[in-house]
């Protein structure tokens, strides 16, 4: 674990610093100066991007993950980022003729409610196209194994940036028009940045080894087929968690849609530990797979697991003990509170997606990887069915259990699958352990909120984290649930 261990910490270091930086954005620039149909305006505009991007990938993040081992020799890589870079050029060409071919249908469904989306339809094109090669750099810096420096440029410097544009807005000096470029010229600034990284790291041969090829005709036959089932996987995968945000802003306007925005930021942080994790080890799980080492997977796989619950759980405890005092903070909190349930729902489904990801991932790179298409199938489908009955019941806490239970049922069938067909172990005697340690600290906190008076909010938050949090670590780390962060913790102190 050194590698992923080191790696990973830088990673979630200047993750956090991100963080920081998405605080002050989120909750004191967005909340006082933006309306909330402005908030949805650029979470729609941004989440039509991630769609669009995740289908014109052409499944080329996980192939450049999966294959990279096999292109990669002593002194070359015969050509393997050339094509890293020019499938994604040709699956964006073609959705984007897709996309501009949809624009009367889609104007049709989202005009009623929010026509503001329908009159920036087209931003989300340019958007898309630099928000693709940003993550294409990074996914080819991954398997360089430097994720630092761009894990800094998604998570920092695009926050510093957005953070800027929106407080150019706020004074007037942007105009929405104005905003709307910004974001765009924001996500351009950051792909530029990761290519030309990308390019400083080592000599980098962009001519195809058309030799190389010929002369591995089983190996291209496999990756073709692969991309072609990820391009399948991606219309499901990349479709579900926007899913939500689309129904809202369809069937509840963007006002919603920024409110639940809101709840959203705040419930992603559970999860966003795992990216740098998942970052540094899914090169080396996909590399044990290669390898038929099952005892390295299971050996990842239950630590990233265990690690994943351990501290998206107490992100998630932190968020929930002091969610009250956080609306109270919040420029404008009353205009939010109403979804502080939301928040709970959204943060359990991001706690589940941390921990059980490198299922799909094992699963992916496997020679099983099909079974993940019916996996994703279902997954969408599910979300699907039950956004369209949800939302219009339940508004946005219907749009946030939607999320909950698809990807609940979506991983409970991935653990069925992975263990019995790739004979990997998913979690260990002390991966329940943290589960058990953490629903004793959620039903205190319960039960302390509904028999305990709370006298002032600040001081009733500062008890409540300091007495179940502190206690709650404390006994993690006497009980070395975690002996990786363990180790850290002891390095560091």
């Amino acid at each position: 674990m050194g590698v992923i261990a080191k790696q990973s910490i830088r990673g979630t270091i200047v993750t956090y610093l991100g963080i920081a930086v998405g605080i002050v954005t989120t909750f004191f620039v967005l909340t006082r100066f933006l309306t909330t149909e402005e908030i949805g305006l650029a979470r729609v505009l941004i989440d039509a991007a991630m769609l669009f991007i995740g289908l014109a990938q052409l499944g080329t993040n996980a192939s450049i993950i999966r294959f990279y081992p096999y292109f990669r020799e002593k002194d070359t890589d015969h050509g393997f980022f050339f094509w890293a870079l020019v499938v994604p050029f040709i699956g964006f060409v073609l959705f984007a003729v897709i996309y501009w071919a949809c624009r009367a249908p889609l104007g049709a469904w989202f005009g009623d409610k929010s026509p503001l989306f329908v009159e920036y339809y087209y931003f989300v094109i340019p958007l898309a196209f630099f928000m693709l090669y940003q993550a294409i750099c990074e996914s080819t810096c991954n398997v360089l194994m430097h994720i630092v420096v761009p894990r800094a440029v998604r998570e920092l410097i695009v926050r510093i940036g957005m953070l800027a544009i929106y407080l150019l807005y706020a004074f007037h000096v942007l105009s929405l028009d104005g905003l709307v470029i910004g974001i765009c010229v924001n996500y351009a600034v950051a792909a530029l940045i990761n290519l030309c990284y990308f390019f400083s790291l080592q000599r980098i041969n962009l001519r195809p080894d058309w030799q190389f090829l010929r002369a591995n005709k089983t190996l291209v036959r496999r990756y073709l087929i692969y991309t072609g089932f990820l391009i399948i996987s991606a219309l499901t995968s990349v479709l579900t968690p926007a899913l939500s945000s689309f129904f809202i802003t369809a069937k509840m306007g963007l006002d919603s849609t920024g409110i639940f925005a809101i709840a959203t930021y705040m419930a992603v942080m559970v999860s966003i530990p795992n990216r740098s994790v998942a970052a540094i080890a899914s090169p080396q799980l996909a590399r044990a797979i290669k390898e038929q080492n099952n005892a390295e997977c299971s050996f990842l796989i239950r630590q990233v697991t265990r690690n994943m619950l351990l501290i998206g759980g107490f992100i998630l405890l932190i968020l929930w003990i002091n969610i009250d005092l956080i609306f109270h903070i919040l420029p404008n909190g009353a205009t939010f509170a109403p979804a502080k349930n939301v928040v709970l729902i959204l943060g359990v489904s991001q706690l589940v997606l941390a921990t059980f990801s490198i299922c799909l991932t094992a699963l992916n790179y496997s020679r099983f990887y099909a079974f993940s298409l019916l996996l994703s199938l279902f997954l969408t489908v599910s979300a699907l069915l039950l956004n369209n009955y949800l939302v219009p019941l339940y508004g946005m806490e219907g749009a946030a259990f939607s999320n909950l239970l698809s990807y609940g049922m979506y991983f409970i069938l991935a653990i069925v699958t992975v263990v019995p067909l790739c004979r990997f172990h998913v979690v260990d005697k002390r991966w329940w352990l943290i589960a058990a340690l953490l629903f004793v600290v959620f039903a205190l906190n319960w039960l302390w909120q509904t028999y305990l008076p709370s006298l002032n909010i600040w001081l009733d938050s500062l008890l409540r984290s300091a007495v179940l949090l502190g206690g709650g670590a404390l006994i993690a780390y006497k009980a070395k649930l975690s002996p990786e962060i363990n180790h850290q913790l002891c390095a560091i102190l």
